[in-house]
């Protein structure tokens, strides 16, 4: 029998974040009075002067990996992800870090966009109008590209196929995101030269085998080991970051999931800090100086993991 670890107690704000997603309703995503109130107040101290924006570091490169439906607990400290717990070790791991809403769609909707678009299940197919991440990247210049695991080809917008599932795949929702940019996995680099031609901003989305969603925990750390962990490495002396995270837990009150920042310039350490989908979003529009979509204007980037 697998012992989980004790979970350590959470700060006064992520109890309000706790209260205030216990009351909601599985079906709807819903942002805790309490949670909104702490990260706005943050956002209002940290913007005056644009200081938070500019201790933000400006990475050559980010590649974001999402897994699925696993609360902290079942990852960090467990035997089952050696991998993600080694990057937890040599990066910055959130321990008071949520998601947003249940179930998945509205989550990747959150983080990629600044809302759910008033979605409340996983349904499909979508078309959203607004700015977004990737919309603002390619705006400034920048390059933006999303690969998923699994999808048949360049620019597919069918809802399924095998195991690949467009409800984690929330740019192709966007019309301004051109088809080329919504790219198959199998067209991720494998070495250094790869990695160097990667566009500024990225997203991974495994499939729902090796995302947690229908496979096994150690099968998703396998799985980011065998094809994430050269990146990794290469991030670590190329001024580039690797963030993982998760859309959900597992259905729970808390919603209470993993995120790691690993790469140059991250300072390792857990950090007790309250993230959510809107502030993990607004701390890449700060690292490029983007203007914040959405929800992500009320918060304030993530400054205090990052080393000179």
């Amino acid at each position: 029998m697998r012992i989980r670890p004790r979970r350590a107690a959470l700060p006064l704000a992520a109890a309000a974040l706790l209260a205030g997603l216990a009351s909601c309703s599985s079906g709807g995503p819903a942002e805790p009075a309490g949670v909104t109130a702490t990260l706005s107040a943050q956002s209002s101290a940290a913007s005056a002067g644009g200081s938070a924006v500019a201790a933000v570091p400006r990475p050559q490169h980010v590649v974001v990996v999402v897994e699925e439906n696993h609360p902290y607990q079942a990852v960090i400290g467990s035997s089952d992800a050696p991998y993600l717990n080694s990057l937890a070790a040599e990066g910055a791991s959130f321990t008071a870090s949520y998601a947003v809403a249940h179930p998945s769609e509205p989550n990747y909707l959150a983080l990629f966009s600044g809302s759910t678009q008033g979605l409340t299940d996983d349904s499909c197919p979508h078309a959203f109008s607004g700015p977004t991440l990737g919309s603002e990247l390619l705006g400034a210049g920048l390059g933006f590209a999303g690969w998923s695991e699994s999808m048949p080809g360049t620019g597919f917008t069918g809802c399924t196929a095998g195991d690949y599932a467009r409800k984690h795949n929330p740019w192709v929702n966007f019309a301004d995101i051109p088809a080329a940019d919504n790219r198959t996995f199998a067209a991720f680099p494998t070495d250094a030269a790869g990695y160097a031609a990667l566009p500024t901003l990225s997203f991974v989305v495994p499939n729902l085998q090796h995302d947690m969603h229908d496979g096994t925990v150690r099968q998703g750390d396998d799985w980011l080991r065998a094809h994430l962990a050269g990146y990794a490495t290469w991030a670590r002396t190329h001024d580039s970051l690797l963030v993982v995270t998760w859309d959900e837990d597992d259905n729970g009150p808390d919603n209470h999931i993993p995120t790691l920042f690993v790469g140059a310039k991250v300072k390792p350490g857990h950090y007790g800090e309250l993230l959510d989908h809107y502030r993990l979003l607004r701390t890449l529009e700060a690292a490029y100086h983007l203007p914040p979509v959405g929800e992500s204007a009320k918060r304030a980037p993530v400054t205090d993991v990052w080393t000179p």
